[in-house]
């Protein structure tokens, strides 16, 4: 058993269970038996961290499956191999060199002897960001839903939130919180810190602990924290700039709200579409600009290390640096005064290429089997379950059993990679001692 091996069995042995789990009578408000299709699909959207539904999740099921339902979304959001190890640390048991050689390779680290504590820190972190996240919601819930009720709103929401799970208690999502500062600000910083990843969460802490206790040593960034900053950072920017331009007079969307209202709705739109789920308008009312562009920042993603799926962040980066390198004529891709590796390079490719292929694959076969639904939200389901989005136009509930099966393989896909997926298929890839002669090819 591999480590891509054991990751893969692994997301398909929670996903198994959550199925069973979300399948029994306790777990639907109805207290009867769940159609297996429905469960499979919710656990999977769970585990995955997705945020897609075929049900109201709100009204569907009990407050016990509801429990049910944030677990899944947190180990799914751990990863296997994560919340494996986090249970066992909770049960005090060592771990042995195989081990911890399994979680560097499974956490992608360059060494093994500070994965233990790593994890600690990203237990630490996560349980931080959501209680810090619930308790700001909590001034949005508890006057709508009462103490208790607000109290487990906000928890529920705020862990969706930062693990970019999508999932929500109302059956419109949070379109009635549109033009809501507190909730906009909360959910959209959850959504942020869960998607840049905890290797960039722990850089920017050591820097900002170094400056408080002004300390004389300087701390200098990883090219991947300058990477995911600045490639998100921009994201974010265009995203709110494209969706308030070509939304502001779109009365089933920002039209009737404020200016306040517009820039709240612009920016909550642009950082959900990164793979967080949640929607402040409506998805299928959205322009044809707005359309594209929503699809675009889902298929790109968040970070890696992050919650969130996509191709993500740091593979535009390369991308868009390899295509500028070979428009200038130059054989080296540079970033920040750094050269990427040649290995780097092909990975990022496979990545993409990879990815495409996915989606299209995925596209024909909804297509298929849903041959009465559009084509363009077909393809919108399907980029968004592959990036674990979660947004949808209202048509998932209409798929074909054998549609949402094929959205379930593709969030599957979408989370554990394409590449662990392939590693996972084939094995391991073996070192070549054999070198073969170079020969041009027209491009």
């Amino acid at each position: 058993m591999s480590v891509a091996r054991t990751i893969c069995q692994g997301f398909i042995a929670v996903i198994i269970i959550g199925t069973f789990l979300l399948m029994m009578p306790i777990s639907l408000s109805e207290g009867t038996w769940n159609n297996p299709i429905t469960a499979l699909f919710t656990a999977t959207s769970a585990v995955c961290v997705t945020g897609l539904s075929v049900v109201d999740v709100g009204e569907y099921y009990s407050f016990l499956g509801q429990i049910f339902l944030l677990i899944l979304v947190q180990v799914g959001a751990f990863g296997y191999m994560t919340a494996t190890t986090l249970l066992l640390l909770l049960l005090g048991r060592q771990f042995r060199l195989k081990e911890k050689v399994a979680l560097q390779q499974s956490l992608d680290r360059e060494g093994w002897a500070g994965v233990v504590p790593l994890l600690q820190s990203i237990l630490a972190t996560t349980v931080l960001f959501e209680l810090v996240g619930a308790f700001f919601l909590l001034f949005v819930f508890v006057p709508a839903h009462g103490f208790f009720g607000g109290i487990w709103y906000s928890l529920f929401h705020s862990i969706n939130a930062f693990n970019n799970a999508g999932f929500s208690l109302y059956s419109d999502g949070l379109v009635r919180y549109v033009d809501s500062p507190i909730l906009t600000l909360a959910m959209t910083a959850l959504i942020i810190l869960g998607g840049i990843g905890y290797d960039v969460i722990m850089e920017a802490y050591l820097w900002l602990k170094t400056r408080l206790k002004k300390q004389p040593k300087t701390v200098v960034f990883s090219l991947h924290f300058k990477v995911v900053t600045s490639t998100t950072i921009l994201l974010l920017f265009l995203g709110t700039v494209v969706f308030f331009i070509v939304e502001f007079y779109n009365p089933n969307t920002l039209g009737e709200l404020d200016l306040q209202g517009k820039l709240l709705g612009a920016w909550f739109q642009s950082v959900t579409t990164r793979t967080a789920g949640f929607n402040t308008i409506d998805i299928g009312e959205l322009t044809g600009v707005g359309f594209f562009m929503t699809i675009a920042l889902m298929f790109i993603g968040a970070s890696p290390g992050s919650t969130g799926g996509g191709i993500k962040t740091t593979t535009l980066r390369i991308l868009l640096n390899s295509t500028k390198a070979a428009l200038g004529g130059k054989e080296e891709v540079i970033c920040y005064q750094r050269q990427i590796p040649t290995a780097v390079i092909i990975k990022a490719v496979g990545m993409a290429c990879g990815s495409v292929l996915v989606v299209i694959v995925s596209t024909i076969l909804v297509a298929s089997s849903d041959a009465q639904l559009e084509l363009l939200p077909i393809f919108f389901e399907v980029v968004s379950a592959f990036g674990t989005a979660g947004l949808s136009t209202g048509i998932t509930s209409s798929l074909s059993s054998l549609g949402q099966l094929v959205l379930i393989a593709t969030m599957y896909v979408g989370r554990v990679g394409i590449l662990l997926l392939m590693a996972a298929i084939f094995g391991e890839t073996k070192v070549s001692v054999v070198q073969y002669p170079e020969e041009n090819l027209l491009v």
